[in-house]
């Protein structure tokens, strides 16, 4: 049908439709999505900007840095997808479950919690490093016969006709390179190049702050205990985190490191990445004795902060997905869950499409996605920005309401199950 068909692959008995789509950015949503297309039988061609490391399966999975990376929070419904395509054995051992989250203001009364025994989950979700994550969907991806990798790649061109979406790239070797498939996903980025390209513009809120993002450890276990903290500069975060030489996931091994999410003013930011003893004070100053004592903290990451979103996410036979769509304040930890739900309902569309024998690219059914996702996008986003100003406006009147709201959340019932299940990504 299309110059990208089952005929490029090893295992073409594999594949169910000569229908294929181009991914381009390789990044956790990329590749995530890659690989739930294989799981529904349809091929697709992966072009990265950046260049893949050389990884194999054969390779020793100890980490190299017990105190350098950065971490995600997967929520309920992230690990749920992970298991329908048969990946989340080869996750969970860096996996460190949430069995309770604590949520209250500095220097204030408000105060709640959620527990999974009264919310009768297994979990609220699992935080994992984003490098073993990277390694092993980038892995999977390596091993599929359904999918093709082509990194260093850089797209300079979109082109469209009525049956057809083409990618023109450029590599080291060779420029002017062109891929052609039934449709396009763009999963690159916030500054997403294919979106640029399609002349599709973006609604942006700069929040006036930035996320400073690490691991530390505490002399006290984290027991699986998440800790949201809201301040006057924004709201703060300490995860569990799995141990250097274990999962985290017994008494034996109770786990002290915890990912950190700070959130500052913006300008504030090198302070903290260059002083360490200055950031461990800061923590502790900001999350008093609820972590135990900061004792220690990694090499650190600053990122700023700012609301971006496509105005439309569908043009022809592009989708526009993951931060190219939307890039949301790190709050509650829900963008890429957010990317994840997107993924999984686009790859289930497509799939009903070739069981009904149809146009994977058909705009009318893109255009149905696009407005079958919008309730979702709308609600977290909603969620996240009233968060976010909510717990950082200095009126006293607003002060009190909020923390009278947070006791009333704990106490009130049928309210927690609601929002878990928001939260988990159960419900959208």
């Amino acid at each position: 049908m299309t110059e990208l068909t089952c005929k490029s692959f090893s295992k073409p008995s594999n594949c169910i439709t000569d229908q294929s789509v181009i991914i381009t950015g390789g990044g956790h949503v990329g590749l995530s999505f890659a690989l739930l297309l294989a799981d529904k039988g349809i091929a697709s061609t992966l072009v990265e900007r950046n260049s893949y490391p050389n990884i194999g399966p054969e390779q020793d999975a100890k980490r190299t840095h017990y105190l350098d990376s950065r971490n995600t929070a997967l929520s309920r419904r992230t690990v749920q997808i992970y298991q329908e395509i048969g990946l989340w054995d080869e996750l969970q051992s860096h996996a460190c479950r949430i069995d309770s989250v604590q949520v209250s203001e500095q220097g204030s009364f408000g105060y709640a919690q959620l527990n999974k025994e009264e919310e009768k989950v297994e979990s609220f979700g699992q935080v994992m490093e984003n490098a073993w994550l990277g390694r092993k969907l980038l892995l999977a991806v390596q091993q599929n016969p359904l999918i093709s990798l082509v990194d260093g790649a850089v797209v300079t061109q979109v082109e469209q006709t009525a049956t057809t979406a083409t990618i023109t790239y450029d590599t080291e070797e060779q420029q002017q390179q062109t891929l052609s498939a039934d449709l396009v996903v763009a999963c690159d980025g916030r500054d997403s190049t294919v979106r640029n390209l399609l002349g599709i513009g973006t609604q942006e809120y700069d929040y006036g702050q930035s996320a400073i993002v690490g691991v530390v450890q505490t002399d006290k276990p984290h027991e699986h205990v998440a800790i949201e903290r809201f301040s006057p500069a924004g709201p703060l975060a300490v995860l569990p985190l799995t141990d250097a030489e274990g999962d985290g996931n017994n008494a034996h091994q109770a786990g002290y490191r915890r990912s950190v999410v700070w959130i500052c003013k913006r300008g504030e930011e090198a302070q903290y990445l260059e002083d360490e003893a200055l950031f461990l004070s800061t923590l502790q100053q900001g999350f008093g004795q609820r972590a135990g004592k900061f004792i220690k903290a990694g090499r650190r990451g600053a990122y700023p902060l700012t609301r971006v979103l496509a105005d439309k996410q569908v043009e022809g036979r592009v989708v526009i997905m993951g931060n190219a769509a939307h890039t949301l304040h790190p709050v509650a930890g829900q963008g890429f869950n957010l990317c994840m739900r997107d993924a999984h309902v686009l790859a289930k569309m497509l799939a009903n499409q070739v069981m009904r024998g149809e146009d994977i690219g058909d705009n009318r059914m893109l255009q149905d996605y696009e407005q079958a996702r919008k309730k979702d996008q709308k609600r977290v986003i909603r969620f996240c920005d009233a968060v976010v100003l909510g717990f950082t406006h200095p009126n006293p009147a607003i002060k009190l309401a909020r923390n009278v709201a947070l006791i009333a959340f704990d106490k009130l019932p049928n309210i927690k199950p609601l929002v878990a299940n928001y939260a988990m990504g159960l419900k959208s």
